[in-house]
């Protein structure tokens, strides 16, 4: 299992990649929804998860009808996240994959469509850990003119990095992202959620389970 070309860095989602906070946003939302009768399921989810947080509110509102504005409802999930958020679990084999690119010097950066203030809360228990990441770009960054799945966030991250975007790779759950990372002329490895129908990451280099079916040799980094 390899990819065509070895990078130079490594940039990441956050939601979904490095860390397991999806199921927050499934449980929150369905907890909002289902007041009004309604569904949350993966027909309507997985056109929203990797976008700018208004933008998926306005998909959602949209898609199920609902009597509440988008602005409505992200403030009732904001609150209820930020208890989530604090207990933030690791995707399986994530810090040990990073840690390992770390002590081989390779620069790695975070690019989230989350705020600032919600990666902070997400990282809280994870700080040793995440000062392997040489860069943070969240979706309010106003360097970032527009979410995925245009490249604006990973172009910033891979400046940031101060590598070309050609030699960038990017791990990804969500289809606007891989979108995003292909938009930005980099690699991309997709580790979709397993509810996910596969056909939307075919722009893929390579999908995965789990960071555990990876090595750091995989890449083409010794």
């Amino acid at each position: 299992m390899r990819i065509r070309r070895r990078p130079i860095a490594v940039i990441y989602d956050l939601d979904g990649v490095l860390l397991d906070t999806e199921p927050f946003y499934t449980q929150v939302t369905q907890e909002i929804v289902g007041r009004f009768g309604k569904t949350f399921d993966w027909s309507v989810k997985s056109q929203m998860i990797g976008r700018p947080s208004l933008e998926a509110a306005r998909h959602l509102v949209a898609a199920l009808e609902l009597p509440i504005t988008p602005e409505q409802y992200l403030g009732e999930r904001t609150r209820r996240l930020e208890e989530l958020f604090k207990a933030s679990p690791a995707m399986r084999g994530a810090e040990s994959f990073t840690r390992a690119l770390a002590e081989r010097r390779v620069p790695q950066a975070v690019a989230t469509s989350s705020e600032r203030r919600l990666f902070e809360l997400k990282t809280l228990a994870h700080s040793h850990w995440f000062a392997v990441f040489h860069s943070i770009v969240t979706g309010d960054d106003p360097r970032v003119l527009a979410g995925k799945p245009a490249p604006d966030i990973f172009l910033r991250a891979a400046a940031d990095l101060g590598v070309a975007a050609v030699d960038c790779l990017v791990f990804e759950d969500a289809p606007v992202g891989v979108t995003a990372a292909r938009s930005a002329g980099m690699q991309v490895i997709a580790l979709p959620d397993p509810a996910m129908d596969r056909e939307p990451y075919r722009e893929a280099d390579l999908v995965v389970a789990s960071f555990d079916e990876l090595t750091p040799i995989d890449l083409g980094i010794f």
